[in-house]
Formats: structure tokens, C-alpha cells, sequence
């Protein structure tokens, strides 16, 4: 697939128009007309600002395609991830978590992973499962991975959440403040060393971050998966470190760090 075939895809997929496309660009819709023909190639500005206009990488439009990939948007089935992370906790008598599966089914109806038709309930559940598969069998953990986003994203209180104290804890502890309109930098700050304190948040941070990651191609833009590479660089080695002087997650450390380090090479390779 040319270079113009690929401006073309990527203009299409997003519901745009040439004119659109021109506009944004600062340039006139016969400059874009004659790309996607492949009459003459973008120059290096050009392909730079079309990169940051659809949120791709440049290679994604430079490089002529042997082929499309079939992409997915999630591996597992969020019921069949709900239905071990239940039988899971019944097993082991994890009544936290078993109390946290369903409401957090509830809390989170009718959102959706961003950029994607995936319910957003997924992302929780697969930090359960990832911590599981770990063999992390914690009542306060596995339910606070449930809940992590509760709090800060379905309008729900703290006291309102059917699990105990050290649950609630981590939940609080994990629950970000909102950062429009104030000193990003120092609100981000102060979140992380907190989190910092609680081994079990940091675990839990981190499993979050794992599965951010894999996902933030679906439709972050390049400016803020930049931002997304930079915060993780700059706060995460810390939380690994809690994590790894915490004996019984000794193991768990070292996954999450080879997790999270091989997905920012990758990124930062194709970006």
C-alpha cells in the first residue's frame, strides 16, 4: 500500500473530508487530492504535521504496507474474565472482591474503553485477572483493582463501595485528583508519592499502567502518548522499587517492569 493509500485510509477511517484535511494543514484540498494519487509525495513537514493531524506515527503513513494486520481490541471476553475473577474469589473466600465484581459491572454500564466499542469494564477486570495470574490471592487487592476507577469515574463516594477499610484505602489512594485548570506537575506529584507509601497501590498503579499501555494506540494522539511515555519514565521505576522491596511481590516486580519497559521501547521505536 503507497504512501497515498494510506492518507487516504486514515482520512477515511476518521470520517473526514480532503477539504478537512487541508484546512488543518494550512495547505489547499488539490495538494491532498494529488497525495492520495500518488501524483507526488508529502515533504517531511508535511508528513510530520499528518502524523500529529491523525495521531499515528509517521511510519504509519510513510511506509508502503505489504498487507494489512487484523488488530484487536481486546484478547479476552470481559464476561468470561468476570466469571473466573468470581469463581476465583469464591474459592480462596475473597469476599471483597466478590462483593466488588458485580458492583463494578454496575458502576461502570455504558462506558466504553476510549476510542473503541470495548466496554469499559474490561480494563478493571483484566487488572484482577493480571494480578491473579500472578498469584497475588489478596482480598483488599484484587477488590481495590476492581473499584480503581469507581470513585474518579462514575460519580460513586468512597463510603459507598461495598468492600472494607483497606479496600477503600487503596481505592482512595489510587483515586486521582482532577487536574483542569491547576499545576498538573504538582498535583501529579503529590498523587504518585502517595500511591508510593502503600506497596499495594503501587502494585496495583502499576497494573494499571501495564494495561494503559497496551492500549493507548487505540486513540490517544501522538502529543499524549508522548506524555503518557514521559510520565511513566519519570514516576514508575519508583513504584517498581516499592514493589520490589515488598518480599512477597518480589516476583510480580519483575514482570511489571519487563512489562512496562518493553512496551515504551516499542512505542518509542515505531514513533
Amino acid at each position: 500500500m503507497s504512501i497515498g493509500t494510506n492518507i487516504k485510509e486514515l482520512r477515511e477511517e476518521r470520517k473526514l473530508t480532503q477539504n478537512q484535511v487541508a484546512d488543518a494543514l494550512g495547505i489547499t484540498f488539490q495538494a491532498v487530492s494529488a497525495w492520495e494519487r500518488d501524483e507526488y509525495k508529502p515533504d517531511t513537514d508535511n508528513l510530520v504535521k499528518l502524523a500529529e493531524y491523525f495521531g499515528v506515527s509517521v511510519s504509519a503513513i510513510a511506509e508502503e504496507k505489504h498487507g494489512a494486520f487484523k488488530t484487536k481490541d481486546a484478547i479476552y471476553d470481559w464476561e468470561h474474565m468476570k466469571t473466573y475473577v468470581k469463581t476465583t474469589a469464591k474459592n480462596f473466600k475473597l469476599s471483597d472482591s466478590l462483593k466488588a465484581v458485580d458492583f463494578a459491572v454496575k458502576a461502570h454500564t455504558g462506558q466504553n474503553r476510549k476510542c473503541s466499542n470495548v466496554p469499559y469494564i474490561y480494563h478493571p477486570l483484566n487488572l484482577a485477572c493480571h494480578a491473579l495470574s500472578m498469584d497475588i490471592i489478596d482480598d483488599a487487592v484484587i477488590a481495590a483493582c476492581l473499584l480503581h476507577d469507581v470513585v474518579e469515574d462514575c460519580e460513586i463516594g468512597l463510603d459507598e463501595l461495598p468492600v472494607g477499610d483497606e479496600a477503600k484505602e487503596l481505592v482512595r489512594l489510587l483515586t486521582k485528583e482532577d487536574t483542569k485548570g491547576k499545576n498538573r506537575d504538582e498535583v501529579m506529584i503529590a498523587y504518585y508519592n502517595q500511591i508510593a507509601t502503600n506497596p499495594k497501590a503501587a502494585l496495583i498503579k502499576c497494573l494499571d499502567r501495564c494495561n494503559n499501555l497496551t492500549t493507548m494506540s487505540w486513540g490517544l494522539s501522538r502529543e499524549k502518548i508522548f506524555r503518557m511515555i514521559n510520565e511513566t519514565e519519570k514516576y514508575y521505576p519508583n513504584l517498581i522499587k516499592v514493589i520490589k522491596y515488598t518480599t512477597e511481590y518480589n516476583n510480580a516486580a519483575w514482570l511489571l517492569k519487563y512489562q512496562i519497559e518493553s512496551m515504551l521501547d516499542i512505542y518509542k521505536r515505531l514513533l
